[in-house]
């Protein structure tokens, strides 16, 4: 009989102390949640000046130091920092600034003022450094047994509904007791006589299988590990936190804004045109056919000086034209010979004394005319047309090959100064006058223009606007298209920013990134206006005296 009972015990506390398992199809209660990794305890400081953040690093502080309106780090910086321990100087590691501080391993709550030089400014800033308290154990929800002093009260309801909950479903681990308890049953009903060794052997075993669980209980309910990372991360409102170390590495800069007035801009399309005082057409006068000059036709791109021979077009002679000029010489020579013989015979008179000295220049004259037209004739059949460059430059163009038949007006090359350059475009709305204009490259690349004029509008209702390319032109070519952007003799207030700060956001609007943290951006939306190749103008969207994203905007927002 007291075996019995004592088996009925035992299986009562095996049902008990064994812990409680999920498995597939059954869920046993609320999981632990997923613990996600933390930042390291950190205080910031900002002035008109300098931004500075400090992170606990055990029983060091590791602290960085930036402009505030540019975000560029300060190095070689003098830091003296008043701590719980004393003042203590900084030393410098490159960009960041370390100081000892082994109180900051221990939970509280800690002022630091800092004092700044650097160069000719100094300055003083305070922070407020936090050591949170060591996270608690927490208790495993789906444990069987509960570690630790409770209420009676808890514990037996506890009990009482896991073990209903259990006993309902059947559970393989009841089963596994159940039958554990019949066996010792019929083991002590077997050695009844041995009431004390069968007593020992079952407490025994209790023993064991309570001393197991409690393992797995105690391997349950130990307290998670929470990891301590500086992780790059955009956060639940859309805000991206991004630690002082990746900053350095994404080379984030901002630009503190101001509002004023800026002139209006007109964007218009466009195309490099060559300047027309240093470029030329090389035609042909007549029709015939080509031939190169000693060295050849030159080639393209290659550099020629105003007079160089760069061709020649020998004419054709059709069948008729030749026995006209047949004809012509023959009359020549007839009236040549007879030149010669009023000649002669006027040197005989002039020495006889009777004609004067004038009749015989006269008839030289006539008779050096004659000549000299028979010649032209003779070279008319043989001598071809030299097309020679009318200004300096480079071959832009050539059409140019050994035995081509050249029509009259033909363009033979294309003579482009690459140095001087000109751009068309085409203002629409009546705007005719820039006060100054500036393009943009498909390279990003800006160039600056200068007004040249503009013409009437015909049947178009686009007016040619004319520009000159100031300074390098390098990479530019005639017939290239472009995006050119006319300042007006209007004004507009906003804030001026790069191109590269605006992006596209998700949803198809221009968005830009406040720095308003010293690890914090915020997108925020914005209308934006074209005022430059390099800048655009914010209408609405953002304040002045915000800090703006200029160079590593793109690299924010693809933090995830």
């Amino acid at each position: 009989m007291h075996l019995r009972i004592l088996t009925a015990a035992a299986m009562a506390v095996l049902t008990l102390a064994s812990p409680v398992r999920a498995h597939e199809g059954h869920d046993h209660g609320t999981p632990p949640p997923v613990v996600s990794a933390q930042t390291a305890p950190r205080a910031e400081a900002q002035s008109a000046l300098f931004e500075l953040v400090a992170v606990a690093r055990g029983p060091s502080l590791e602290i960085h130091l930036d402009r505030f309106d540019t975000n560029e780090p300060i190095v070689g910086a003098t830091l003296d920092v008043e701590t719980p321990a004393g003042p203590v100087t900084a030393t410098v590691d490159g960009d960041v600034y370390r100081l000892d501080a082994p109180w900051a391993e221990q939970p509280g709550t800690y002022d630091l003022i800092a004092t700044i030089a650097s160069g000719s400014d100094i300055d003083f800033l305070t922070a407020t450094l936090v050591i949170p308290e060591a996270p608690a154990p927490v208790v495993a929800a789906n444990s069987g047994w509960l570690v630790g002093s409770a209420l009676a009260t808890e514990m037996q309801e506890a009990l009482a509904v896991d073990l209903t909950d259990r006993l309902s479903r059947n559970d393989p681990a009841i089963l596994a007791v159940g039958a554990l308890g019949f066996g010792l049953g019929v083991l002590a009903m077997a050695v009844f006589r041995r009431r004390v060794f069968v007593a020992a052997g079952t407490v025994a075993v209790l023993v064991v299988l309570f001393t197991g669980s409690i393992a797995v209980a105690q391997e349950a309910t130990a307290a998670p590990v929470v990891g301590v990372r500086d992780l790059a991360q955009r956060l639940p409102d859309g805000s991206v936190f991004v630690p002082k170390p990746s900053q350095r590495i994404l080379a984030i800069r901002t630009l503190l804004t101001a509002a004023s007035e800026h002139r209006r801009s007109v964007e218009m399309p466009g195309r490099v045109i060559p300047d027309p005082n240093a470029s030329g057409y090389v035609q042909a006068s007549i029709a015939g056919r080509l031939s190169s000059p000693p060295g050849g036709f030159p080639r393209l791109g290659s550099k020629v000086a105003a007079g160089d021979v760069l061709a020649f077009v020998t004419s054709p002679i059709q069948t008729i034209d030749q026995s006209d000029l047949r004809q012509r010489l023959s009359e020549l020579d007839q009236a040549i010979s007879i030149a010669e013989q009023r000649v002669r015979r006027s040197e005989t008179l002039v020495k006889s004394g009777t004609i004067a000295q004038t009749t015989l220049d006269e008839t030289r004259i006539e008779l050096e005319g004659l000549r000299e037209r028979r010649v032209a004739i003779e070279q008319v059949q043989v001598k071809p047309e030299p097309l020679v460059a009318p200004v300096s430059g480079v071959i832009a163009a050539s059409n140019a090959i050994a035995g081509q038949m050249a029509e009259s007006n033909a363009v033979v090359f294309h003579i482009v100064d690459p140095e001087r350059l000109w751009v068309e475009a085409l203002a629409y709305g009546g705007a005719g006058s820039f006060a100054s204009a500036s393009a943009e490259v498909g390279d990003g690349r800006a160039l600056s223009l200068t007004f040249e004029g503009a013409g009437f509008a015909g049947t178009s209702p686009a007016l040619p606007v004319h520009f000159r390319v100031e300074g390098e032109t390098t990479g530019l070519r005639p017939g290239q298209m472009l995006t050119v952007l006319g300042q007006s003799e209007e004004t507009e207030a906003g804030i001026a920013l790069p191109r590269t700060s605006v992006l596209r956001g998700q949803n198809g609007q221009d968005i830009v990134f406040i720095h308003s943290g010293a690890e914090r951006f915020e997108p925020k939306e914005v209308r934006v206006l074209p005022l430059d190749g390099q800048r655009v103008l914010v209408a609405a969207g953002i304040e002045a005296g915000s800090r703006v994203v200029t160079e590593g905007a793109e690299l924010l927002n693809q933090i995830r």
